[in-house]
This record gives structure tokens, sequence and C-alpha cells, in this order.
């Protein structure tokens, strides 16, 4: 059987569909408005267990695309990385980062590097309750005795409040169940929510 070709859509076009997802509208209502099959949106939304993916930006410390051609000039002028670093106002230690991470003094080119640094901003950073295992057992726990996420999310606060090491936000929790991150919540415990679905319907705010 011959495979249908995977369907894609732009980060404006992805915008508009959870803007139409989170004001209620149905996959067939927003594969419409798109004039596309409605597999195509109904795997980008279960992709993310019904909930929006938060966007990534760049940290505003990173450097610029203009700091990086600039850092390319004045290679090309064999000037010192202190040289650079005190030209572009930076620490030396991130100038000499920046060269190590991409192809060094002779390979360097500002272009891919900023290209590359954008890549490494929108990978999915790890899942907290993945990395916090005695958290992750609190929530699991909590869910257990039929507790929403957005209790455990408030009681999280209260109890915890000078921790945040031991904070927690109810989408995460959501989030975890519904796109099954490994190592963070087991599948069954999606069973002790209110009411389990495959996707997360997000509360409509008026």
């Amino acid at each position: 059987m011959k495979q249908r070709p995977r369907i894609y859509y732009s980060e404006s076009q992805k915008s508009l569909m959870w803007d139409r997802w989170r004001k209620g509208e149905t996959i067939h209502q927003i594969a419409k408005l798109f004039d596309r099959g409605h597999s195509s949106i109904q795997r980008i939304l279960a992709e993310a267990g019904g909930i929006e993916p938060p966007q990534r930006h760049r940290a505003p410390q990173a450097l610029r695309l203009a700091e990086r051609e600039e850092i390319s000039r004045c290679l090309v002028a064999r000037l010192s990385v202190r040289s650079i670093a005190a030209k572009l106002g930076r620490a030396p230690s991130t100038i000499s980062r920046e060269l190590q991470r991409n192809g060094g003094s002779q390979g360097y080119r500002a272009s891919q590097a900023d290209a590359l640094a954008w890549d490494r901003a929108r990978r999915p950073k790890v899942c907290k309750l993945v990395k916090n295992q005695t958290l992750a057992g609190v929530v699991a726990a909590k869910l257990k005795l039929q507790w929403s996420p957005e209790q455990i999310s408030g009681w999280l606060k209260h109890v915890y409040a000078v921790n945040k090491d031991h904070l927690v936000s109810h989408e995460t929790i959501y989030r975890s169940l519904y796109i099954q991150a490994r190592g963070a919540l087991k599948k069954e415990l999606l069973e002790h929510l209110r009411r389990s679905r495959v996707m997360r319907r997000p509360s409509i705010t008026h």
C-alpha cells in the first residue's frame, strides 16, 4: 500500500491551528479552514497531547547574527579572542565557546553558527518530572488520590513555596500524561484523571 505524503504546516499556520483548537473548534472544522485532510491536523495536535507546545525564544544574552558576523571579520583580521571579546563587549569565554562549537577560528561561519544556535534553542527541554523523580513521585501519589493537575500544582506552591525545584505547572503535568515523556509519569495514571481523553481540550477563556 502506497504511503501518503506527510503534510507540513508553517509556524504561522500551526499558530492559527492551535488558536482555533483553544477556542473549541473540532479537528474537522480546523481542517476545513486549511482545505486539508483532518488526519494531518490530528497528527499535530495528538503529538502534543492537545496542548500547545511552548514557543522557544533566543536567550537575551545570546549572541546575535550581527555579532557573529563581526566575529568573522575579526578572525579574518587575525584578532585574538580577547580582542574580539573587548570589541563586542563580551566575556572572552563567550567568544571561545562560540568558536569551539562552530569549527574553530579556521572553520567559523557566522550564518551557519547562527542557524545552529537557533536549532539548539528550539530543541525541546527535558521535562521537569523526568529530571526530578522525587517530584514525579509526589505528583503520581496525588493523581492516585484523584487530585486534578490544577490541585496538585496549587498544593505544591503552598507546601514548597521556597523550593522551586518542587514546583510544577498543571500544564506540565497534563503534558507528561498525554505525551508520555519517557521517565515522567506512567500511562496508567491517566485513568485517575476525572475526565480521560486521548488529547486534552484546553479550557475556553472569555
